[in-house]
């Protein structure tokens, strides 16, 4: 009988409910364990894995990589994908290797990169890949400056913290005064300039702030897969304007990533990020990490976080270029399970979701649905 791999998540997303789904639907059939940790107890991460328990609270860096490299010995973990404290476990690569345990995470060096925004822009600028005007913002002065050279292009002014994650602190400036208008309907990403100024003049502590123009729709998310080698084994882009979702392999989009991903040494999953500035793909976001909305792939005939942990083992997939581009969807939300006491050990096979999966995605918290047919998303400019 083959020994099933086992595979660790530690504090991650919910979208990962999906990941592990998609592992434990392989196509070569291989059974896979996957353990799981997280400090909340809700979360569904850990109601889809086979084992589960709570994470301990308020690690340095240092006790969580002993941490992690006590939960792989003890449970003789395979490959190990980690979000939280992905840099200092990076550093201690090859005390995984030691174990028997591949770290499914760039370099070290990489991660801390990327985990500032204004210092990869100007390093990815260096190898020649797109990125839009930017300011790198500390007081009002420079705020008041980077706002007037973008107003004065044409563009409207937008910040967010230089190591923010996702759209965490992410605003959109406007010369318009607060007023009633921005009471009503739902809470905007839009905050009148002057307050910001006040802000800033009023605290005592520093900022570090990303100003840009803000860039249009489409935003393409490209997934890659790169080997410990170097070479790109998967870019495939997922493109969002709107509601709607799509695919592309248009080559201005994957050329730039696969650019960035072979540079820096992006290897295993990650996800780089586009926008447009005067009509032209420009560097969003790079994430040392796999996306949320990886899973989507299936749509296109591709098992992402499966081939990942083939190559993890040793096992090269080759290059994963799909057949075809999926139809255009939609994301909505369904019900997920979740656990009724940590730890957790499984004793019989997980529920089943209770959304429905589309063409055997094994979609069932964000289910994929079709919409209207339009041009194919590869067509994008």
């Amino acid at each position: 009988m083959v020994s099933p791999v086992r595979v660790w998540l530690n504090r991650t997303y919910a979208e990962n409910v999906f990941f592990i789904d998609q592992l434990r639907r392989n196509p070569q059939g291989r059974p896979v364990d996957v353990h799981a940790t997280h400090a909340d107890p809700d979360s569904p991460v850990l109601a889809a894995a086979d084992t589960s328990a709570p994470e301990p609270e308020n690690l340095s860096p240092a006790a969580y990589v002993e941490y992690a490299l006590d939960q792989c010995a003890r449970r003789g973990i395979d490959v190990f994908v980690p979000v939280l404290h992905q840099a200092a476990l990076a550093a201690h690569r090859e005390d995984f290797a030691a174990l028997g345990t591949t770290l499914l995470a760039p370099p070290a060096e990489a991660v801390g990169l990327f985990a500032n925004k204004a210092l990869a822009y100007e390093t990815v600028r260096r190898v020649g890949a797109p990125v839009p005007p930017w300011w790198r913002v500390r007081d009002e002065t420079q705020l008041l400056a980077a706002v007037d050279a973008i107003e004065a292009d044409g563009g409207k002014a937008c910040f967010k913290p230089t190591g923010g994650e996702g759209g965490v602190g992410f605003r959109i400036i406007t010369r318009a005064p607060f007023s009633m208008l921005h009471l009503t309907g739902f809470p905007s990403p839009y905050v009148p300039l002057e307050l910001v100024t006040r802000a800033l003049r009023r605290t005592e502590r520093s900022v570090d702030w990303l100003v840009m123009p803000r860039l249009d729709e489409p935003e393409v998310s490209v997934d890659c897969l790169t080997g410990p080698d170097g070479e790109v084994r998967l870019a495939v882009g997922r493109t969002k304007n709107g509601r709607r979702r799509g695919f592309t392999l248009d080559p201005a989009w994957i050329e730039p990533a696969r650019l960035i991903a072979r540079s820096f040494g992006l290897h295993w999953l990650t996800n780089i990020q586009f926008r447009v500035h005067a009509g032209e793909p420009v560097l969003m976001d790079v994430n040392t990490r796999p996306a949320g909305g990886l899973h989507q792939l299936s749509q296109c005939g591709l098992n992402v976080p499966w081939a990942a942990v083939r190559l993890a083992l040793g096992d090269d997939p080759g290059e994963l270029t799909p057949d075809f581009l999926g139809s255009d969807y939609a994301v909505v939300p369904g019900p997920r399970a979740l656990s009724p006491s940590l730890p957790q050990q499984r004793t019989q096979s997980p529920p089943p979701a209770l959304a429905l999966p589309a063409a055997e995605a094994g979609l069932g918290m964000a289910s994929v649905l079709p919409v209207a047919s339009t041009p194919q998303a590869a067509e994008l400019p």
